[in-house]
């Protein structure tokens, strides 16, 4: 993990973390779990994706996913994204679906959403990484530490965010955040698990009416 680059804005909210024991520990754990042969979603280059796309100033809205994609050629290190040409997600057909009802976005063919981190949307998983086939296989590896304590700076060092917490997981992160300097908007998982209960939940426009009313620039949600 010490050939990964951050960009300069995360590296210096982050500076602290990086020199924590737990986070040493995470970079050997990822280090051995190579060395072993184990094949690790996503690749390498990736892992930070969602900082390098979406600087710490930059960040307006924060859609919260739990780990990455385990199958091969899906995972990208934004949160419920996948490269073009690879099938879309169930749980992301979901959120088009409810896009599509919202603010009458037409259904994209493909599940890339790169123009939406572009844009400020901070497309973070609790974990970053995942070994191949093992869903949440990582979740003990040290890298929610690092991610709470990235949700904490993003509370406390920016004003007038909108966090997206979908899903029971997501919502036990709302202790992060302060509810009376940021949006936070709670709903079902989009899996189709929930049995439909994030359909009408509108996070989409309502984000876009709180930036408006922050005087910032509403996300273009279009793909």
């Amino acid at each position: 993990m010490s050939n990964v680059q951050i960009e300069e804005s995360w590296k210096e909210a982050l500076k602290d973390e990086f020199e924590q024991p737990y986070f040493q520990a995470l970079a050997t754990f990822l280090r051995n779990e190579k060395k072993n042969g184990k094949t690790i979603y996503p690749p390498g280059p990736l892992i930070f994706n969602a900082f390098n796309t979406t600087p710490f100033d930059e960040v307006k809205v924060v859609i919260l996913g739990q780990d990455p994609y385990h199958n091969p050629g899906e995972a990208m290190g934004l949160s419920f994204s996948v490269p073009k040409g690879v099938r879309i997600p169930p749980s992301l057909q979901n959120i088009y679906k409810e896009l599509k009802d919202d603010l009458g976005v037409s259904i994209p063919g493909h599940g890339d959403l790169t123009s939406w981190a572009e844009q400020g949307v901070f497309l973070l998983n609790a974990m970053l990484t995942v070994e191949r086939n093992k869903p949440r296989s990582h979740q003990k590896a040290g890298w929610q530490a690092f991610t709470d304590a990235v949700i904490r700076r993003l509370s406390d060092q920016r004003e007038g965010l909108v966090f997206m917490l979908w899903g029971g997981f997501a919502r036990q992160k709302n202790q992060l955040i302060d509810g009376s300097r940021h949006l936070v908007l709670e709903a079902a998982h989009p899996s189709p698990l929930a049995g439909g209960a994030f359909f009408g939940s509108r996070h989409f426009s309502k984000a876009n009416a709180y930036l408006e009313k922050q005087g910032k620039e509403p996300v273009d949600w279009r793909l």
